[in-house]
């Protein structure tokens, strides 16, 4: 098995949940019509979070802007 992704990089506490996405499901393939499914679903379940949630979706939708330069 090959070595960890943050091999020689700082890990935050907030990796961790990071860490167990890519562990867990590190070899799946999925869509962001997926993820936008897990994320309303999260929000649902978790409405206290909408707002990083929305930030979140919207640093992902918007992360190409720079490119065009």
């Amino acid at each position: 098995m090959g070595a960890p992704f943050y091999v020689g990089r700082t890990v935050y506490f907030t990796d961790r949940g990071i860490e167990e996405l890519v562990e867990r499901r590190g070899e799946e393939t999925v869509t962001l019509e997926w993820i936008a499914e897990q994320l309303r679903t999260f929000v649902d379940a978790h409405p206290e979070f909408e707002t990083p949630i929305e930030r979140f979706a919207t640093w992902l939708a918007r992360d190409d802007e720079d490119d065009e330069d």
